[in-house]
């Protein structure tokens, strides 16, 4: 039986990834043999959310979009556990979610612009910010790269898939 975590990650052109832990340990892990890839894609999609993503950055087209389906199926979300938010939008007039939320920021200008940050991307990445809604309560946004720079220079999906666990993390000890 093929197992649908690795086919997906192998299809993001993602063979090997590094948890944060193992990076300071200077320890890289394969994701075939890796414990996550081994799980089943039903067991991947129970445990996969506690609540809800929001994606923010220019809507992706083409093979970007591609891309972020490929993201989400890795992920295990189903369609009410995501939503794609333009980076346009009146963050004041987001709603409070019930569940808790994290946020992905698709490229330094979305994440500067949500989060009212000045930093370039390379500074914003691997923390964790907060969505400036204007609203006491603080949503978590990770910052990452715009899905078409991902599509033009692969060595960033790694990195990308970093900041998908971190957000993941982020999200489960919500």
């Amino acid at each position: 039986m093929t197992n649908n975590h690795s086919a997906f990650l192998k299809e993001m052109g993602i063979t090997e990834w590094a948890s944060r832990d193992a990076v300071q340990a200077s320890t890289a892990v394969s994701i075939a043999s890796s414990a996550q890839a081994s799980t089943t894609a039903g067991e991947a999609t129970q445990r996969a959310s506690y609540g809800a993503w929001w994606f923010f950055g220019n809507e992706p087209q083409g093979d970007a979009k591609i891309l972020l389906q490929n993201i989400i199926r890795v992920l295990g979300l189903a369609k009410n556990e995501w939503s794609w938010r333009k980076s346009t939008e009146n963050l004041s007039q987001l709603s409070s979610p019930e569940s808790p939320v994290v946020v992905v920021a698709f490229g330094g200008p979305t994440a500067q612009k949500i989060t009212g940050e000045r930093d370039p991307l390379p500074q914003l990445r691997e923390t964790v910010l907060a969505l400036n809604t204007g609203n006491e309560e603080e949503i978590p946004v990770i910052a990452s790269f715009e899905l078409n720079q991902v599509l033009v220079n692969p060595k960033e999906k790694a990195l990308l898939w970093q900041d998908l666990l971190l957000a993941k993390s982020v999200l489960q000890n919500s």
